[in-house]
């Protein structure tokens, strides 16, 4: 062969090899992405007939958190440790926070610090005036012993109409702000007649031993506390002026977005309240260490008062209705409310 003739074999035989090459490496390319799209068809998301999504992403926890009061149901209901494993069942975790008095743990729920609170009777209708987004979202039975107008033992005060021009303490916006306001009504006295004076009930104590103030209205423990410790003298309690119960608050959205852990909340402070009924000296047991306070005051406590939580009724809406309508009358609410405006109805199953 000559030497033409090679060259152009040599030619054609390197045309040939990079032919080849290109047609090998189509046909790997070829092959990959047919592997690919059957080991996709195959995958469990997309096999045919199966049209299920992705798993999706675990619900976020919900995080609730109640105001109390250094004494009330949920200190019990804390201390018991059940509505923690009832509200895991939930996704949810409990976070708790204390406060001395009901109207700023509702001024804690207006701003949306809390999502659910316990105070006692009044602090709602101050706070429904105010037009805070809060619902009652259950009560207690009546606990009507449980507070009372207090005067030192030696006080020249015997009884309700010789107070006129002196000094009372009370917890403006609390329980003890209308229990002041009916005991002055029973005996005819207007509230201008005497000296109102806010404080809290640590400073009212403190003014109390200090006899800066005249008398003091106030609720257990301090009251029962007070008798005990500083020889105070009942002027009145509030048999049968104030029923006294605990009242349970959430924020509309928390209300309207979470009725199962209302529900969970709820059947743990009522199971908690059998208990309680049922065992007096163990939670006399469990609360005193807690309080920092003696067994046999937290005894005359437990006697006065229950820790129950049940669904609104007609008798709690009327008697906070006028609740509402003596502070409206005394100029100590802004506006008439209707209490019945507020009361949480539990959506349907």
């Amino acid at each position: 062969m000559s030497n033409s003739g090679i060259s152009v074999f040599t030619g054609l035989r390197h045309i040939f090899r990079q032919v080849w090459r290109h047609r090998m490496v189509s046909l790997l390319f070829v092959l990959g992405l047919g592997l690919s799209l059957v080991v996709a068809s195959c995958s469990p998301a997309t096999v045919a007939g199966d049209s299920a999504a992705p798993p999706s992403a675990p619900a976020e926890s919900r995080v609730v958190r109640i105001g109390h009061q250094k004494f009330d149901p949920f200190t019990l209901v804390k201390a018991r440790g059940g509505l923690e494993k009832r509200l895991q069942e939930l996704n949810a975790s409990v976070e708790w926070t204390e406060f001395q008095a009901g109207p700023p743990m509702l001024e804690a729920l207006n701003v949306g610090s809390i999502d659910v609170a316990r105070t006692g009777d009044a602090p709602p209708v101050f706070a429904q005036a105010a037009d805070a987004p809060l619902v009652y979202v259950g009560g207690s039975t009546p606990k009507d012993r449980s507070s009372a107008l207090l005067v030192p033992a030696d006080s020249p005060v015997q009884s309700v109409e010789d107070l006129r021009g002196k000094r009372i303490a009370y917890t403006r916006g609390s329980s003890a702000n209308y229990l002041l306001a009916v005991i002055l009504e029973e005996n005819g006295l207007p509230w201008s007649d005497v000296e109102a004076i806010n404080l809290a009930p640590a400073d009212a104590r403190a003014a109390f031993e200090q006899k800066s103030i005249d008398g003091w209205v106030i609720w257990d423990p301090f009251y029962a506390a007070a008798q005990e410790q500083v020889d105070a003298r009942v002027i009145r309690d509030s048999e049968g002026l104030a029923a006294n119960r605990d009242f349970y608050l959430a924020t509309n959205s928390f209300a309207a977005e979470n009725a199962d852990v209302i529900e969970a909340i709820t059947a743990e402070t009522q199971s908690v309240a059998e208990w309680a009924e049922a065992n007096p000296d163990e939670v006399v047991g469990i609360l005193s260490p807690i309080l920092g306070i003696e067994a046999p005051i937290l005894d005359v406590v437990n006697a006065r008062r229950n820790y129950s939580f049940e669904p609104i009724n007609d008798d709690m809406v009327a008697e906070q209705q006028k609740i509402a309508d003596t502070f409206f009358e005394l100029g100590l609410i802004p506006k008439q409310v209707k209490v019945q405006d507020v009361i949480w109805q539990k959506p349907p199953a």
